[in-house]
């Protein structure tokens, strides 16, 4: 069992994730991730309690002991599966057989994934982007980002904390004992998010862009970007930034040498 705590986000939201020291390729062999990873789960305590995605089902201890350190888990209302995948959502049953009267919100498309992989007789809210759910202070509002990374991926945002929890997006496969970027060495971070950009993303980076403008278009200003896997980004402007020359193809200046020999 990890000695890591639960550590606060923002005032009212703690992360309850899970570190995974040991990992050293994600998505088959494809991606190596020397740095190993973390699971991020977040629970927004307030009137009503929610919990913003799980864990890999092997690190579900780990996620429980810290939300027992906050709540009791039982009184959990909602449970948010912003993606399908097997890394976020494979405690979602152990944690719904504990929270038996949570709503589990997620998009149609994700509802049939998570249909198909756990067969949970589960109570439904299925959500669009602007749909939002009131927590009581806090409002949850929901953002669909298909094909970033999965056709059921989803952003969820927070308000009143300028606080987006974009799942995959804005990632890095990274295992550590600090939670925030700016307690890490900043060199590492930004290499590990490009690799992280250039596997997962990518093949996307025309949705990226488009994404990058509804979220301007909509008017969400964002303060802080806690995503799925690795660091929460307390200053995002640098990522987006970097998102967006990622996607659209900038390259920085270099020098090529051709040689030939026998």
């Amino acid at each position: 069992m990890s000695v890591l705590k639960e550590t606060k986000v923002v005032d009212g939201v703690f992360w309850v994730g899970a570190v995974d020291w040991t990992v050293r390729h994600f998505h088959g062999y494809t991606y190596t991730t020397p740095l190993g990873t973390s699971y991020n789960a977040y629970l927004v305590k307030d009137e009503k309690i929610a919990l913003v995605d799980t864990v890999h089902a092997h690190y579900k201890p780990e996620m429980m002991e810290r939300i027992r350190s906050i709540v009791d888990p039982a009184k959990i209302d909602y449970v948010v599966a912003n993606h399908v995948e097997p890394d976020h959502s494979g405690s979602l049953a152990h944690v719904l057989s504990v929270a038996k009267n949570a709503k589990l919100v997620c998009n149609e498309r994700c509802k049939a994934g998570l249909e198909e992989y756990y067969a949970g007789n589960w109570e439904y809210q299925a959500v669009k982007t602007g749909d939002t759910i009131s927590l009581g202070k806090k409002t949850l509002t929901f953002l669909e980002a298909p094909m970033l990374h999965w056709p059921d991926s989803m952003f969820t945002y927070i308000a009143e904390d300028e606080l987006l929890l974009p799942n995959d997006g804005f990632g890095q496969h990274i295992a550590t004992s600090e939670r925030f970027v700016d307690d890490y060495d900043e060199s590492i971070i930004m290499q590990e998010a490009a690799k992280y950009y250039a596997n997962i993303l990518m093949p996307m980076s025309a949705l990226v862009i488009k994404k990058l403008e509804e979220v301007q278009k909509l008017g969400l200003s964002i303060k802080t970007i806690a995503p799925s896997h690795g660091l929460i980004w307390r200053d995002p402007e640098k990522i987006i930034n970097a998102y967006l020359r990622w996607a659209s193809g900038e390259a920085e200046q270099a020098v090529l040498v051709v040689y030939d020999t026998i």
